[in-house]
């Protein structure tokens, strides 16, 4: 499994009426780096073929997160099956290693031309192992 990691500096723009994260935002910080993973792993010709759409989100936020935090955000693909792939995202408060949030998103591969569900590839699978 290859971890991808990188990190988010809370702005005004991310804040609730509480003055913590939404946790829209967090929903959103959950897909982008998502996406971020695939695109930046993933060649450009695979990346033409399929799409991944998510079927759901289990999303527990653990601590809040506030106005000029840094996050160190995670993720990494826990399990494939059939059309459908596993992805779990883990929010740390960089500066106390807090936990803030973890989830598991289950996302299913399609097709691009069709938008029908496909097998995930031993192609697809090498795009998340770890590289040596």
């Amino acid at each position: 499994m290859e971890i991808y990691e990188k990190f988010i500096e809370v702005t005004a723009d991310d804040l609730d009426f509480l003055d913590h994260v939404n946790n829209v935002r967090y929903i959103q910080w959950i897909q982008d780096i998502s996406e971020e993973h695939w695109q930046k792993r993933a060649p450009k010709q695979l990346r033409e073929q399929v799409v991944w759409v998510v079927l759901n989100h289990n999303v527990d936020y653990r601590n809040p997160a506030r106005l000029g935090d840094r996050i160190r955000i995670k993720t990494f693909v826990v399990e494939s099956t059939g059309a459908t792939s596993i992805r779990a995202v883990e929010m740390h408060n960089e500066s106390t290693n807090t936990p803030l949030v973890s989830s598991k998103t289950k996302w299913c591969l399609l097709n691009a031309k069709t938008q029908r569900p496909m097998r995930i590839s031993d192609l697809i699978r090498e795009v998340f192992e770890a590289k040596a």
